[in-house]
């Protein structure tokens, strides 16, 4: 008797425990902590998808497509995923190596004879897999002005690479590369006769059923119900921008989608790359994406935000790394005015996208939070603290009010303005050219004509940058003339502060004799 109540004991203590393990946060709770936090960063729009299971456990959206205006977001509402397309062009390259149309190991110049890095031993021996997780040797964004706001196909773009310079050594090192996905866009082309974004469409968004996703701006319209891009402003206010088209990188970033189809994508990765008509990625190569081929160190202030993480690296177009013992999947996106995120857990058959048409941080945050809600883990406030960690950080706005200070009041130019016109070159910008028009200086970049600016005097040399165009990343610039001892003008330095277009990789040279 006592042996029989003994083990009802332990039965009912493992169903209790079961139970308790398994418990599910409720749906209600989880929808009043986002619609909390997109107003307490106060971002216009947010759209987010949890699955768990295999079903869409919430897809939703919160606040409106544009700052002011009454239009709700939805579920179906269109948004820049930005850098999670990197994660569609790696597995359209599983694909096709699942087909035997090339290898993980082919050299890239075997497919793009005119693709071409630093040096020459660099470019015989990087490969297909060396494209796609950030070993090339180029540092991060580096050379992304070469694309941006840029009249150059991604041919183009890819030809030019030759001329970024080298940050690290070769497979020794980590630099986040959009050029590279570039590049691994044309690979798709040389190796199924279809551009990077015919493929995506025609191989995994169609059969997916992503009825609303398009691969550019230029579909938008005939879309409809899409959510305008934003940029905070010094005091964080939200002020609507256009859309920027993208095409020319679209490999790395140029997918537009809503929850609903993100919902879609996500739920067919934690099923082992099925869906139950079609396998859309063989397992053996969604196993190749989700492995680190790309180790970095986690920083103390990683490890202090994210106390579950002790390892963390780079997939092939995933982020991977370890959370509270469980393997963790995910991906940014940013785009002009716009962020995403993407995160899976594998092991709990957990999912969650968050899009969002703003710049601010909110996206990550959210992530954690969710994941933690499921797989019981800490329940801390991730967004409250990523909130007060953003409030606190400096901005590049704090980098132009250095500037400001430093200018120097009552000075002028060396030379009369018709000195400084002409035309100035370097390989990764191009031509820059200067015009003196009725006593005033402006200047256009050749391959870059959405980056046309007029120039204001500053100080000595150096002119402020006044552009034509609203620009997501950057608010201010200068452009400084160098002046040799003979008093010609010889070069041009930007300065514009940023994290992420470098306008002051390489300096200009004056192409004059």
């Amino acid at each position: 008797m006592l042996v029989a109540m003994k083990f009802k004991y332990i039965f009912l203590l493992l169903v209790f425990s079961c139970s308790v393990a398994t418990a599910q946060p409720k749906v209600a709770d989880l929808d009043k902590y986002i619609a909390k936090a997109q107003k307490d960063w106060n971002v216009p729009g947010i759209a987010v998808a949890i699955v768990k299971d295999g079903k869409v456990v919430l897809s939703k959206g919160y606040g409106v497509k544009e700052a002011g205006g009454k239009e709700a977001v939805d579920s179906e509402t269109l948004f820049a995923i930005a850098s999670n397309t990197k994660a569609f062009v790696a597995t359209a390259i599983g694909q096709l190596v699942a087909e035997g149309k090339l290898n993980w190991d082919d050299k890239v110049i075997d497919h793009l004879p005119y693709f071409e890095l630093y040096d020459d031993y660099t470019t015989r021996h990087a490969t297909v897999e060396d494209l796609l997780c950030h070993r090339l040797g180029l540092g991060t964004f580096s050379g992304d002005l070469m694309w941006y706001k840029a009249n150059l196909s991604a041919e183009d773009v890819v030809k030019k690479v030759k001329y970024v310079p080298q940050a690290y050594e070769f497979r020794n090192g980590y630099g986040y590369s959009n050029l590279m996905f570039i590049a691994a866009g044309e690979v798709i082309r040389s190796a199924s006769g279809l551009p990077w974004d015919g493929y995506v469409r025609k191989q995994i968004i169609a059969p997916l059923g992503m009825n609303r996703t398009v691969t550019s701006t230029d579909d938008l319209e005939a879309k409809d119900n899409y959510a305008s891009p934003h940029k905070p402003d010094a005091v964080g206010n939200n002020e609507p921008i256009p859309w920027v088209n993208w095409d020319n990188m679209g490999a790395a970033g140029g997918i537009i989608s809503s929850a609903d189809d993100m919902a879609k994508w996500t739920i067919m990765n934690l099923n082992g790359g099925k869906t139950s008509q079609k396998t859309i990625i063989a397992k053996e190569q969604q196993n190749r994406l989700w492995t680190p081929h790309n180790n970095f160190v986690v920083s103390e202030q990683a490890r202090a935000a994210t106390p579950g993480k002790h390892f963390s690296g780079y997939g092939l177009g995933y982020g991977v790394s370890d959370y509270y013992g469980k393997q963790l999947v995910a991906h940014s996106g940013g785009y002009d005015g716009m962020y995403s995120y993407m995160m899976m857990v594998p092991d709990e058959n957990l999912g969650v996208v968050v899009l969002t048409n703003s710049m601010k941080g909110i996206a990550s945050p959210l992530c954690y939070y969710i994941i933690n809600q499921y797989i019981k883990a800490e329940t801390k406030d991730f967004s409250a603290e990523a909130l007060a960690r953003n409030n606190n950080n400096k901005s590049h706005y704090d980098d132009i009010a250095q500037r400001r200070q430093a200018r120097v009041s009552g000075t002028k130019p060396s030379l009369s303005l018709e000195k400084y016109a002409g035309t100035y070159w370097a390989g990764m910008h191009g031509n820059v050219v200067v015009v003196k028009q009725d006593d005033k200086l402006w200047f256009y970049m050749e391959d870059n004509p959405g980056l046309t600016a007029d120039l204001v005097h500053w100080h000595y040399d150096t002119w402020e940058i006044k552009w034509r165009e609203p620009q997501a990343w950057f608010d201010f610039g200068t452009l400084q003339f160098k002046i040799d001892n003979n008093m010609k003008v010889t070069g041009l330095h930007f300065d514009v502060p940023n994290g992420d277009i470098f306008f002051d990789e390489v300096d200009l040279v004056n192409t004059k004799k």
